[in-house]
């Protein structure tokens, strides 16, 4: 389950004693989506894409205006 660190501007998500991160910087009403990281273990198994469904989500929820400096996020916000 995805779990929002407001504090540390990121969203993680732990498996397997493992964490997956999403970080993001928030300026005013705009939040970008600045890094993805999944531990080299855990890859392949959709936990980004996870991570990334659940954040946009949340700042969607947030009213927020969506931009992304890391590929991956950009990757699915073109979708």
């Amino acid at each position: 389950m995805t779990e929002h660190q407001p504090e540390n501007q990121r969203f993680i998500l732990e498996q397997d004693g493992y964490t997956c991160v999403l970080d993001y910087t928030l300026q005013g009403n705009r939040i970008n989506f600045t890094h993805t990281y999944v531990p080299f273990r855990l890859r392949g198994k959709g936990l980004a894409e996870i991570l990334v469904r659940d954040a946009l989500a949340w700042a969607d929820q947030q009213g927020l205006k969506k931009e992304a400096s890391c590929w991956y996020v950009a990757n699915i916000l073109n979708e």
